[in-house]
């Protein structure tokens, strides 16, 4: 959640749904930051009565003008709730927010739904202690970045008991446009982190090969249409290329600004490779991409894109806004 009081005045709810709005749940959505609001933003346009809460007021403003309705507690959005979805920063915030604040507050018949990015292990925990608590629960991290968030087009990994998994995939088709089971609880995360090391992996490749394109006196707008229709053709290219002008929606042609954040690729490369340590896997371009991304986090662009290493790789951070 971002950072914020978010309290603020108390605010009247809508009415719960009744008669032919009978299949309208009450949906309690926590954490509203640059993925949350856009996800919480679609239930809402679904038709569901949203309780949100952040601790950012701005956070809060906006998913109100989004048609939800901002609460000022954890307790106070769950109290009621048919499901509750999460969407927080690391595993600490996901365990802190179940063990103190869901359970036992959020009615046991609840389905339960952690969006965030987080540890197999703090996954399996947290799904240990809703179990123990009556609740059914999901590790359902997501793909695609805040663009499929705002337009609901989003892929979910869950990690659940296979008899949820009906229920847990109709609760997130307002925000998908894909929802696979992986397996057991953690094994959303774990597809997840192995998911988004292979982006890391090749859009670093794409910004390497760019740069040599670049240097080799090819342009790389040229190089684009060549790759997109051979075998070094790859979502990083295709959807996402780095450099300007290509993919109109790509956020290379604002500056890198927006999209997935290199502070986050980084957490989920950092992720994979302390689960990599813990199972004795073999991950050196994981390393090595965690490593160079590392870099470009010191230096201050963690909060650009992630496909703005390319600036790094070419020499030309001076030409890059800082953030």
């Amino acid at each position: 959640m971002a950072a914020g009081d978010g309290a603020g005045e108390r605010l009247t709810l809508p009415p719960k749904p009744s008669g032919d709005d009978a299949m309208t749940h009450t949906i309690a959505f926590i954490g509203l930051g640059n993925m949350g609001g856009g996800m919480a933003a679609n239930q809402a346009k679904a038709g569901h009565r949203v309780l949100a809460f952040d601790l950012s007021q701005a956070a809060l403003d906006r998913a109100a003008a989004a048609g939800c309705a901002p609460v000022g507690s954890v307790a106070e959005a769950v109290k009621d709730a048919d499901v509750v979805i999460t969407m927080l920063p690391a595993g600490p915030h996901v365990l802190k927010v179940y063990s103190e604040q869901v359970l036992g507050a959020a009615p046991t018949p609840a389905l339960l739904l952690d969006c965030s990015t987080i540890d197999v292990d703090t996954a399996r925990k947290v799904a240990g202690l809703a179990r123990d608590a009556g609740y059914a629960f999901a590790d359902a991290p997501v793909s695609g970045g805040t663009m499929a968030a705002d337009a609901g087009t989003l892929a979910f990994m869950v990690g659940c008991d296979e008899p949820d998994f009906a229920r847990i995939e109709a609760a997130l088709e307002p925000m998908s446009r894909a929802t696979f089971r992986a397996g057991d609880h953690g094994a959303g995360q774990a597809a997840k982190i192995c998911n988004n090391m292979i982006l890391g992996i090749t859009m670093l490749g794409t910004c390497e090969a760019i740069g040599l394109a670049e240097k080799l006196g090819l342009d790389p707008v040229k190089m684009f249409d060549i790759v997109a229709k051979s075998s070094g053709q790859s979502w990083s290219v295709t959807t996402y290329y780095p450099w300007p002008g290509p993919v109109p929606t790509a956020p290379s042609n604002r500056d890198y600004d927006g999209g997935f954040a290199a502070a986050m690729m980084l957490k989920d490369l950092k992720l994979a490779q302390d689960a990599a340590a813990k199972v004795g896997a073999s991950t050196p371009l994981g390393a090595q991409t965690e490593a160079l991304f590392q870099m470009f986090n010191g230096l201050g662009y963690g909060g650009r894109d992630f496909s703005a290493i390319l600036q790094m790789l070419r020499g030309k951070l001076d030409e890059l806004p800082k953030g």
